[in-house]
């Protein structure tokens, strides 16, 4: 995003795109300062039944910023990423990420379900792949 544009998420999207009204009234209500946390987000989608993206587009229509990205990768202060390299790492986590990447990223949703699969953290999952110097993208939100 250029300096120019910075801040105006909602640039991003078509001229004329228009948040659904019952999602944004959801965003709305637990935005603070124009900022929503990732869990927040997430929250609102499994609430809803809207998909991670949608509530991500609807953020970004209301020109809001989404913080505390869950795996540690964008939106803290004053560091704005906490996840730092693991000091090592199990070769079953490994082996999962490796297996898991698609044109040499892993995507927010394949960190998770291996999180998941492995009954660990999701900062562990980017710890890891900081090691491994393996960018995760794309966000389900939409935010990278």
């Amino acid at each position: 995003m250029s300096d120019q544009t910075k801040g105006k998420f909602s640039e991003k999207h078509p001229p004329g795109s228009k948040p659904d009204p019952e999602l944004a009234a959801k965003v709305r209500e637990k935005m603070h300062a124009g900022r929503i946390s990732c869990a927040a987000a997430h929250k609102i989608a499994r609430q809803t039944g809207a998909t991670p993206a949608e509530v991500g587009r609807t953020i970004d229509l209301l020109d809001g910023k989404i913080e505390k990205c869950q795996l540690g990768l964008f939106g803290y202060r004053p560091e704005k990423k906490v996840a730092k390299p693991a000091d090592s790492i199990d070769s079953e986590l490994q082996s999962r990420i490796e297996a898991g990447l698609s044109d040499g990223r892993l995507s927010c949703s394949a960190a998770w379900q291996i999180a998941e699969q492995l009954g660990i953290g999701k900062l562990e999952v980017a710890a890891a792949c900081e090691s491994l110097k393996i960018k995760i993208k794309p966000c389900q939100l939409g935010a990278f």
